[in-house]
């Protein structure tokens, strides 16, 4: 009898996919208009490695066909990751239904 291997799933937070990238994080899935971009700023000693001090969130839009900045919907900065995760994933939560609900 063959053994089949279990399909490994990603990182995710509220049931939407998490990568990272070296000290970009996305959040969201490529298949959708919005998708969340995160990128450590700064950071600073944490026992032996180190924590995420200051992060840039990003809101935007998925459409390869626009330039990187236009993509940009709304963006802030946050001190450390879960707040800039936080807010990401309120943003992300209201683009995409207000998306359904236009469409």
């Amino acid at each position: 009898m063959a053994v089949k291997a279990k399909k490994t799933e990603g990182l995710t937070y509220k049931g939407r996919p998490l990568m990272r990238k070296d000290n970009l994080v996305y959040y969201g899935s490529m298949a959708e208009k919005y998708i969340i971009m995160m990128q450590v700023l700064e950071t600073r000693p944490f026992g032996e490695g180190s924590i995420a001090s200051k992060v840039s969130v990003q809101l935007q839009l998925t459409d390869p066909d626009l330039k990187s900045r236009d993509r940009i919907v709304k963006k802030a900065e946050k001190d450390g990751l879960y707040s800039a995760l936080d807010v990401g994933a309120v943003w992300l939560e209201r683009a995409l239904a207000q998306n359904k609900q236009k469409g």
